[in-house]
């Protein structure tokens, strides 16, 4: 009895060192495939082949924010509209072709992503410098980090080394974007699909302290939420009076002129964590973004990013670096465009 008694202990541990070793390794190789993307990038990539590339890009950046604020906020959000479909190759960038609208003619992006200009200004002065050595899919991550600095934001290095895909598709940003309406717990699952963990969800969320939104885009919070509530009972009575008068009735069907709000009205031209402070408040303009302090899920994170700037500052940083890697094309694949509006 006493010899199988020690023969079931020791088969039972090592059973669990099976199951250890099994969990440790799968969670290895998930960690691994997280990475791979990231790694396969490198700062300071053109220091030898195009070393002005990154100074030319900040300059052009400078002078369009310069005469344009507004273009900062663009440029950030093109880059998470590019990085979100497809992955980072500058799709968003091409122009559509006889019988195949790209992905610039989506509602999500049409009219309101701008600044396409100031990559085609970059583009023009590297290509004078450095034929088809640059990509625009890293001219792109560059100027939304100089944007993300222009604003006040953290800098930070970018890793580089991307190439530009050679497809681009009108339907697919409808189908790979969150949309303004999500909740917090669709917003993860959307940025999961991306390899981003549900924090990195709740720190990128924090570009929306500048730029500014459609009055279509939230215009159901102020008079139809619900046959019960035609007021969404998530946002602050004060704040939303103020809506109602900047986003009357009817503004919501769009004219010719469509009428904007900032994302965040404290500190709109600079990037910081008023924006959480502000969901605190009810103060959230996007449901999408008031969601964050309303679910339990992600409501310490918001707390905890309004109490320390300078904290969420630099996991924002990383958070970006870690975006601008998703489903990249290095190596052989894709192109360097000539052009950043058509493939080669």
């Amino acid at each position: 009895m006493i010899m199988m008694r020690n023969f079931l202990i020791i088969k039972f541990s090592a059973w669990i060192v099976i199951i250890i070793m099994y969990v440790l390794v799968h969670k290895f190789i998930a960690t691994t495939s997280a990475m791979e993307d990231c790694s396969t990038l490198e700062e300071g990539y053109y220091g030898s082949t195009c070393p002005s590339a990154e100074d030319i890009v900040k300059n052009a950046v400078e002078r369009a924010v310069c005469e344009n604020p507004g273009l900062a906020a663009g440029l950030i959000r093109m880059h998470f509209h590019d990085c979100f479909v497809r992955g980072c190759d500058a799709s968003v960038l091409l122009d559509s072709t006889p019988g195949s609208p790209s992905e610039k003619e989506s509602p999500v992006n049409n009219p309101s992503l701008r600044g396409f200009e100031v990559i085609d200004d970059a583009k023009a002065q590297i290509e004078a410098q450095c034929p088809q050595t640059v990509s625009c899919a890293d001219i792109l991550a560059f100027a939304a980090r100089d944007c993300v600095t222009a604003l006040g934001g953290p800098d930070y290095c970018v890793p580089a080394g991307r190439r530009d895909g050679t497809v681009s598709l009108k339907h697919e940003p409808l189908q790979h974007l969150p949309s303004p309406f999500s909740n917090a717990t669709q917003l993860r699952d959307s940025f999961a699909l991306k390899g981003l963990t549900l924090a990195e969800m709740v720190t990128l969320s924090g570009a929306h302290s500048v730029g500014s939104t459609h009055c279509s885009s939230f215009s159901t919070r102020l008079y139809s939420f619900n046959s019960s509530h035609p007021l969404d009972p998530s946002m602050n009575p004060g704040f939303a009076r103020e809506m109602k008068e900047k986003c009357p009735v009817g503004s919501e069907r769009g004219n010719d002129a469509p009428l904007v709000v900032p994302l965040e009205g404290v500190t709109p031209n600079r990037l910081d964590n008023n924006y959480y402070v502000g969901l605190k408040k009810g103060r959230g303009v996007l449901s999408s973004d008031q969601s964050l302090m309303s679910s339990y899920v992600t409501a310490k994170m918001v707390r905890n990013r309004a109490r320390d700037g300078d904290g969420w500052g630099k996991k924002f940083a990383e958070a970006m670096v870690k975006m601008g890697s998703i489903d990249v094309l290095t190596g052989n694949s894709g192109e360097i465009r000539k052009n950043c509006r058509f493939v080669n």
